[in-house]
């Protein structure tokens, strides 16, 4: 991706080097916080405690700022800056307006509005806060463990978790969770694919308009799509436990976020990615 001086968003929130400090007593007890996912663009609303008194105070992080992260940041920077541009076209286009999501980039846990989350839970969006977080460690993760090099396959993971806040500012979200409310917890997991789902159009969306501006390269495509394919449910469980539970899916199979990935770059038309009335995922 030829992103070397191009523009850098302004909606970075820099915390790296400090963790949460959770106090212990008085209403609250001793907060316990459960990591329990092993992919990135999970709902935090099901993953995370929530805090209900002041936000806890921040301390240095026992794990340092690494100094090759700076080049990091600036990558997540332009990448965030172009999502800006795209998805501000997109609602222009469709009688909408964008409101911009703020990237937060922390240090092993980080404290935001839908509770306090460890590195281990991966890139996530808060609905709650609008934003964005990621520890930048996690692309050594998605290169080592999940075999997904390369510059793209790093910018998809924005634009997948850029696609919750597009759904959040088009009422989606919302809806799909005061439907998994209702329902049970099997089919609550099938609205937690479509969802998921939708968000990787929608960052096919966005490849797409990257694409038309001349900023991809040879292979870029392919990096997205592999990273894509590495994080597929049945992929993930194939590889920790050696069998598939498709009830337990929450992020869709890798044929089915390929697919939709597809669907978003080859159409780049954000009124084609309607997960929730497909018959075939």
């Amino acid at each position: 991706m030829r992103w070397r001086g191009e523009r850098q968003s302004s909606n970075i929130e820099d915390r790296r080097g400090l963790t949460p400090k959770v106090a212990v007593g008085g209403g609250l007890g001793t907060l316990v916080i459960i990591i329990i996912a092993l992919l990135f663009g999970a709902d935090p609303r099901q993953l995370l405690e929530q805090v209900p008194n002041n936000p806890p105070s921040e301390v240095q992080s026992s794990r340092p700022v690494n100094a090759n992260e700076d080049e990091m940041k600036q990558f997540v920077s332009v990448v965030l800056a172009k999502s800006e541009d795209v998805w501000k076209d997109v609602f222009r286009q469709n009688g909408r307006q964008y409101r911009e999501p703020t990237l937060v980039l922390f240090t092993d846990q980080v404290q935001s509005a839908c509770g306090i989350a460890g590195a281990a839970v991966g890139p996530f969006y808060c609905p709650g806060d609008e934003k964005v977080y990621i520890d930048l460690s996690f692309y050594e993760e998605l290169r080592r463990r999940f075999n997904a090099p390369g510059d793209f396959a790093q910018a998809y993971v924005v634009a997948h978790e850029v696609g919750h806040h597009v759904q959040k500012l088009l009422g989606i979200s919302d809806r799909v969770e005061a439907m998994q409310r209702r329902v049970s917890e099997a089919e609550a997991n099938r609205l937690s694919v479509r969802l998921e789902l939708q968000a990787d159009f929608f960052a096919g969306v966005f490849a797409r308009y990257v694409q038309n501006q001349g900023m991809l390269e040879a292979g870029d495509i392919d990096e997205a799509l592999g990273a894509a394919s590495a994080v597929g449910d049945d992929t993930i469980q194939r590889r920790t436990s050696g069998y598939v539970v498709p009830d337990s899916f929450t992020h869709g199979t890798s044929e089915q976020r390929l697919r939709w990935f597809k669907r978003g770059y080859e159409t780049g038309d954000m009124r084609q990615g309607d997960t929730f009335s497909a018959t075939n995922l």
